[in-house]
C-alpha cells in the first residue's frame, strides 16, 4: 500500500507517494498523467520517515538549496527504458538543462545504435513519476525552448528560473 503526503509548494500542491521505504511518486496535483485515485487515499503526514525526508528535501530545494538526489531512496515504477531515461535525468546538474535529442543520442550511444527517437525519450520524460527530484523540468526542445511538461510550462519555467537557468523566450 502506498503512503501519501501532501506538500504545499510555491508552484502548487504536490502529492508524495512512498512504498516499501522508498519514494515512488511526486506529482503536481492536476498534472497530466496525475493518478487521481491517490487524492482519495489515506494520508500519512507524519508516519513515514521517507515522506518526512522528501518533505525536508523539498523545503531545502524551494528555499534555494541544492539538496542531492542521492539523499532520498527512490523507486520510480516504469519500464527498463523509462528507468534508463530517468537515470539520465538525475545526472543533469542543478541550474543546467539538456534536450530530448541530447538524451536520445546518449541512449543510442550506450546501446550501440545509430539513433534513437527523441519522441520516445519525450514519452519517458513526460511519465516521470517523481517530478522535481528527478528533474524532468531540465529537458528542453531542440531549439532550447520550453516544451512538454506534465505540470504545465509555467511551472517548468518557474523551476528552471528558481535554479538560475536563463529561459529563452
Amino acid at each position: 500500500m502506498m503512503n501519501i503526503s501532501r506538500y504545499a509548494s510555491p508552484i502548487g500542491e504536490l502529492l508524495l507517494g512512498e512504498e516499501d521505504n522508498a519514494l515512488c511518486g511526486l506529482w503536481m496535483v492536476g498534472q497530466k498523467y496525475f493518478p487521481e485515485s491517490l487524492l482519495h487515499g489515506p494520508p500519512c503526514e507524519g508516519g513515514s520517515p521517507v515522506l518526512a525526508m522528501a518533505r525536508g528535501w523539498l523545503d531545502r530545494y524551494f528555499a534555494g538549496g541544492r539538496p542531492a538526489i542521492e539523499e532520498l531512496p527512490l523507486a520510480p515504477k516504469g519500464s527498463g527504458f523509462r528507468n534508463e531515461v530517468w537515470g539520465l535525468l538525475m545526472k543533469i546538474p542543478y541550474g543546467e538543462a539538456t534536450t530530448y535529442g541530447d538524451i536520445s543520442r546518449e541512449l543510442a550511444a550506450r546501446r550501440g545504435l545509430p539513433h534513437m527517437s527523441a519522441q520516445a525519450v519525450g514519452g519517458a520524460v513526460g511519465h516521470n513519476p517523481i517530478s522535481i527530484i528527478i528533474p524532468c523540468h531540465r529537458v528542453l526542445g531542440s531549439d532550447g525552448g520550453l516544451t512538454g511538461y506534465a505540470g504545465g510550462l509555467e511551472k517548468k519555467r518557474w523551476l528552471l528560473e528558481h535554479e538560475g537557468y536563463r529561459v529563452s523566450g
